[in-house]
């Protein structure tokens, strides 16, 4: 009777310290997948930053103005064409 419940104790604790050893594994698996997401997430904060900053670039109204110009061959209406159109929002 005794060593059945010696037994059934050892049989537990292998148990136990196998559950142990394999959650210790699955954490330093998933710590080492959240630092390589972090990373990945800095990496993209910093090429969303580029992006904004070449879409200001490319967008600036001197630079749009220019290609305009000079490539469309586009011209300003003159004020005795332009129309005012009331209520309207700019």
């Amino acid at each position: 009777m005794m060593a059945r419940v010696n037994l059934l104790l050892l049989a537990t604790l292998i148990g136990c310290a196998l559950a142990l050893v394999t959650s210790q594994h699955q954490a330093r698996r998933l710590f080492v997948e959240l630092q390589r997401e972090q990373e990945r997430a800095k990496q993209l904060e910093v090429e969303w930053g580029q992006l904004q900053l070449e879409q200001r670039t490319w967008a600036m109204h001197g630079r749009v103005e220019k290609i305009a110009t000079e490539q469309l061959h586009m011209r300003v209406a003159p004020a005795s064409r332009v129309e005012v159109v009331p209520g309207a929002k700019p």
